[in-house]
């Protein structure tokens, strides 16, 4: 489940939020977003479930609306989809029996579907040439996602240690596991203005601390409220596509994932269980 684990949302830190509700609930419920903010009727949010799912979700109340993930297969500590947050709760085995997945991202309208027993999304998205932040296999998570129930361990970035994030983290019924890191140097962000465009390089410039940037920095300016989060999105678009850790071995990916076994009868193209990141909506931006 990627996303920014620092930013808040109904005037609660966004961690204190999931820990006091026990669930993560959907852009329908909160109102917020890593993405768009299109959860309404007639808005594309809305539009595309109700394409994809014919129709089913239309009268749904907004709490039974499913929520968005994406599938692991490249086994990656940061998670699935760092373009929606530095962090991620990692979701069970079990939780791939009720998703669905596509490829790309159903905002782009896609053709290519699957489910748990019947999916060739992992072959598409490997043979693809999005890069890492657009690459993932989406997944829509039906029915709720409850912490203590669908969550093997929360995962954040190690520029949150010793800060209020892991003391919020230290709350949830979920264990909590560190990845290698997002650091991007300016040095570095200036030689990528094309990517996102050159006043967000000159964003990240402005905000950075010693020459350089992670996630904590980005969310402290963020709070702030001086800076648009449009803006401060891009900046992190930068960040995750440029300043991501090196893949751990083998042997740490293994450890990091904990990967347990999928339930009976299920598979996803050869990917095991224990690989499903949500990621889109929860607060954030």
């Amino acid at each position: 489940m990627n996303l920014h684990p620092d930013r808040w949302t109904g005037g609660l830190p966004i961690l204190r939020r999931l820990a006091q509700d026990g669930v993560y609930s959907s852009q329908f419920v909160t109102g917020t977003s890593n993405g768009g903010l299109t959860a309404h009727p007639g808005g594309d949010r809305w539009r595309w479930e109700s394409l994809i799912f014919g129709g089913a979700y239309d009268d749904a109340a907004a709490h039974e609306r499913p929520v968005y993930g994406a599938l692991n297969f490249r086994h990656e500590h940061i998670g699935a989809a760092p373009r929606f947050g530095s962090s991620h709760f990692r979701l069970t085995a079990e939780a791939v029996a009720r998703a669905t997945f596509c490829y790309p991202d159903s905002s782009t309208e896609p053709s290519d579907f699957g489910v748990a027993t019947s999916c060739a999304l992992v072959e598409l998205a490997a043979a693809g040439k999005l890069d890492a932040l657009d690459g993932h296999v989406e997944a829509q998570i039906h029915g709720p996602v409850l912490l203590d129930r669908d969550v093997e361990a929360l995962v954040l970035d190690p520029s949150y240690r010793g800060t209020e994030v892991e003391a919020e983290a230290a709350r949830l019924p979920c264990p909590v596991e560190w990845h290698g890191g997002f650091r991007l140097t300016v040095e570095n962000l200036r030689r990528h203005p094309d990517f996102r465009g050159q006043e967000y390089v000159d964003l990240g410039a402005a905000i950075a601390v010693d020459g350089r940037l992670d996630p904590r920095i980005i969310g402290d300016a963020a709070r702030t409220g001086r800076y648009d989060a449009q803006a401060l999105k891009k900046v992190w678009h930068c960040l995750a596509r440029f300043g991501a850790p090196l893949r751990p071995s083998h042997r740490s990916v293994v450890a990091l994932l904990a990967v347990d076994e999928l339930p009976d009868g299920v598979h996803v193209a050869g990917v095991p269980g224990g690989l499903l990141d949500h990621v889109e909506e929860h607060p954030a931006q």
